[in-house]
């Protein structure tokens, strides 16, 4: 009839069920990437400070979070984020929408974000600083022109901290400290702290309270109701910039990702670097040197049941083995003028990216394994017969046509290790680790160094911060990027087998 579709013939419904679960499956991906994009990435838009007035004539401003019915509340229920921890003791208030008698939003509220206490929500009075005093409109501009200064000052300061005086008293433990250097880059720092010290703001929330705030503990102040469009997509885009480009501060709550980040892909790398050589030998070996008998067999039924083995197995393996037993043994060979304070006997970068080559070698060995076998015998056969030794018909013929199928064992790995969490928490990720594994001191890659993990900084963030609630947005954001950087090394290893496969062309499949 027509109209009526046709089924293909003799395959009844099959087609249809795994083309519509193939549909559901890239329908929620696509959902959970929106949920992630939509959540994490508004964090960083400038919303409006609403001012609510009470029917009892309260004030309070915030930004409305959401609206529900509370279990014990008679009617519905609203969320505002009110900031100003040090006057109220908590920055969330539960709001009846029935006591609710106006809401507006003027274009004076300030919003001020703070290394200490959270972020301010009310109104600037005055700016203090060096015996002058700046009210009304010219303390928000003086305000502003001070924020730009202090900011090159922390940056000046920062930078002569981490590239200057950290490397030269890690070098205090093993070679004379050049002490002039030292003493000009600590005189430097006093006299930038100097500068950015000094100054107040005087402050007042809506319902009249006042509070003075020294200046130097305000990074930014921003005035969302009077914002225009452009001013807040500019906001926006600073605000994301900083998410990537700063280290976390204030427990992990606040601040950026930069050094979880670094940590996650050159852990990532290293990983590669040392599980790809291994796991193709080893499928060389079984496939191509190893006597196809019983005991092959079993060893391919053994490295099939590694990649089932819980991860956390991996972890307690890698620290007995690799930072007790290798890194103590190292420490007492040479390191033993720094014992008891371990230097390779305890959790670091190296310890942790062979714990995940262990864990995703079986994957690179199935992969390359089933690779090796879509190889053609008469490839071997005429390689051989036109005079080649056994070395170079594996170097020159087999491994080159053989190299897409590596390549997918190693995207296998990587997308597996980049998300694992569990083994990292025993052989090297730490809470905090703001200081990347990389610098200009000798050897320049410290794979001894702890390190951050974005992993590990969505269940640090979500599970052990203060503020649930207000640490959300992060768990959103940071889970966004991992998703990104996993992506990111996922299709540049794609790349890599699509030019590989149309070099040396594709092998049939079997």
């Amino acid at each position: 009839m027509i109209g009526r579709a046709r089924l293909p013939r003799g395959e009844g419904v099959w087609p249809w069920l795994a083309a519509g679960s193939l549909a559901l499956s890239l329908l929620m991906l696509a959902g959970l990437l929106f949920l992630l994009a939509v959540r994490g990435m508004g964090h960083f838009w400038p919303s409006p400070l609403t001012l609510v007035t009470l029917e009892d004539g309260r004030l309070l401003a915030g930004q409305a979070v959401r609206e529900e019915r509370q279990p014990n509340a008679a009617g519905r229920e609203r969320l505002y984020l009110t900031g100003n921890r040090d006057l109220d003791g908590a920055i969330w208030r539960w709001v009846a929408v029935d006591e609710i008698a106006e809401e507006s939003r003027p274009r004076d509220l300030v919003v001020l974000e703070r290394t200490r206490w959270g972020s301010f929500q009310g109104r600037l009075l005055a700016l203090e600083e060096r015996g002058e005093r700046v009210e009304g409109e010219a303390a928000w501009a003086a305000l502003q022109a001070r924020l730009q200064e202090l900011a090159a000052l922390r940056a000046e300061r920062d930078r002569l901290r981490d590239e200057i005086v950290v490397p030269l008293v890690r070098r205090m433990e093993r070679e004379p400290l050049a002490e002039a250097e030292l003493a000009r880059a600590s005189a430097r720092i006093r006299e930038l702290q100097a500068r950015i010290a000094g100054g107040r703001l005087l402050l007042e929330s809506v319902d009249g309270r006042r509070l003075e705030q020294p200046l130097e503990q305000v990074l930014r102040a921003w005035r969302p109701n009077a914002m225009s469009p452009p001013a807040k997509v500019a906001a926006w885009g600073g605000g994301v910039w900083r998410f990537l480009a700063e280290g976390p501060r204030a427990a992990n709550s606040a601040g950026g990702v930069w050094p979880a980040i670094f940590g996650t892909v050159l852990m990532v790398l290293l990983m590669s670097v040392v599980v790809t050589p291994f796991g193709v030998l080893a499928a060389i070996y079984l496939n191509e040197i190893a006597h196809q008998g019983r005991l092959t067999h079993l060893v391919r039924i053994a490295v099939r049941n590694l990649a089932g083995v819980p991860s956390i197995v991996y972890g307690v393996f890698g620290l007995g083995v690799f930072v007790y037993g290798i890194g103590g043994s190292l420490d007492e060979w040479f390191f033993a003028d720094q014992l008891p304070s371990p230097t390779f006997g305890t959790g670091g970068l190296l310890w942790a990216s062979l714990t995940l080559a262990l864990l995703t070698l079986p994957v690179v060995i199935v992969a390359t394994e089933e690779g090796l076998a879509r190889v053609p015998d008469h490839q071997r056969e005429g390689a051989l017969a036109l005079g080649a030794t056994r070395v170079e018909m594996l170097t020159r013929v087999v491994l080159p046509m053989t190299a897409p199928a590596m390549l997918t064992g190693v995207i296998l790995a990587v997308a597996r290790a980049a998300g694992e969490v569990a083994p990292l928490m025993l052989v090297g990720v730490a809470k905090l680790a703001p200081q990347v594994p990389v610098d200009g001191d000798f050897p320049f890659l410290h794979l001894e160094r702890k390190f951050m993990h974005l992993g590990y900084h969505i269940y640090d963030v979500a599970f052990h911060g203060s503020d649930v609630q207000a640490a959300l947005p992060l768990v959103y954001a940071t889970a966004l990027l991992l998703v990104l950087v996993i992506l990111v090394l996922n299709l540049t290893a794609i790349f890599l087998r699509h030019h590989l496969r149309a070099r040396h062309g594709a092998l049939p499949r079997r």
